[in-house]
């Protein structure tokens, strides 16, 4: 081989060396800047709702969780067993989703996906959740022994589905909100949102008013139960004591529907018994002896205008 050869053979390494070289730092530096990039981009967490029951935590949406406030609420103020809360939303989750569709199978709407065709009532009837609600439990209670049924007979038996063991699948989660709805395991309800100047939840007087409205519709409060607890008009009283439940059952219920409902009503903080709830974190903690609320009374903190 000539010298002139190997000359060239020589350049050509040290190129290829140097090309490799390059090509490990630029990957090195773009990996490190993914990665830079990815640490402050991470997604938020999503939003979302959970009743824990038994150490398990069951979820749902903002919107379903809403709509779960309502179906309890409404067995609370009809004076049902816990069993019809479960039922009714088992069969919502099945039917709907537990979302108020305006859509589905032949002429099927809303929650619980009735047909006007059936004698449920007109569309615009249907499509009003409070309506649907209570024309489900309607039925329900005509339903004989239905406390003690599996939850597939009880909802067929009002349903008349084409797929009845499909109700089962959403027992247990139905359960962990009926049991949590209802006042039971103080802190089982939390949910995690954004924060409400993020979102097109009211505030000021109008957050007030929503409060308001969603608690006579849910659980029958009357307005003069919903008082303003301070002179900024952002803490609100609840009495607890108007919802047809015992004891702490029935604090618990507020508070718990008053997470579920946070999204629509702008809260910030939920305050019962010697508890929090807040939105910026989403959990319940322990809060300090002057900020504990007396029993029956549930304080909620609401965006100020």
């Amino acid at each position: 081989m000539t010298s002139r050869e190997e000359r060239r053979r020589r350049r050509v390494r040290r190129t290829a060396a140097a090309t490799v070289a390059a090509v490990l730092v630029v990957g090195v530096g773009a990996t490190a800047g993914v990665v830079w990039f990815l640490d402050r981009t991470s997604p938020p967490e999503p939003a979302r709702c959970a009743a824990a029951l038994d150490g398990t935590s069951w979820y749902l949406t903002p919107v379903q969780a809403e709509n779960a406030a309502l179906v309890v609420g409404t067995s609370v103020q009809r004076g049902l067993p816990g069993r019809a809360a479960t039922i009714a939303l088992a069969t919502a989750l099945q039917e709907s989703r537990l979302v108020n569709i305006d859509y589905g199978d032949r002429d099927s709407l809303g929650l619980f996906q009735q047909r006007p065709s059936q004698g449920w009532g007109t569309p615009e009837q249907i499509m009003d959740p409070v309506y649907s609600t209570g024309a489900f439990y309607d039925g329900l209670v005509e339903v004989d022994g239905y406390q003690d049924m599996e939850i597939t007979d009880a909802a067929q038996a009002v349903q008349r589905s084409g797929f009845p063991e499909a109700y089962a699948q959403h027992e247990s989660r139905s359960r962990a909100w009926a049991s949590a709805l209802t006042g039971h395991s103080p802190g089982a309800v939390t949910c995690t949102l954004p924060p409400a100047a993020e979102t097109d939840a009211p505030t000021g007087d109008a957050a007030r008013a929503a409060l308001t409205e969603l608690a006579a519709r849910d659980l029958g409060l009357p307005a003069d139960a919903v008082r303003a607890a301070g002179d900024d008009g952002q803490r609100v009283r609840v009495d607890a004591t108007a919802v047809p439940l015992d004891g702490e059952l029935a604090t618990w219920a507020v508070a718990h529907w008053a997470v579920a409902t946070a999204a629509s009503t702008g809260a910030e903080e939920v305050r019962a018994g010697g508890r929090a709830w807040s939105r910026a974190d989403g959990t319940w903690s322990a809060v300090d002896d002057e900020d504990r609320q007396p029993g029956g009374q549930v304080t909620i903190v609401l965006t100020a205008g």
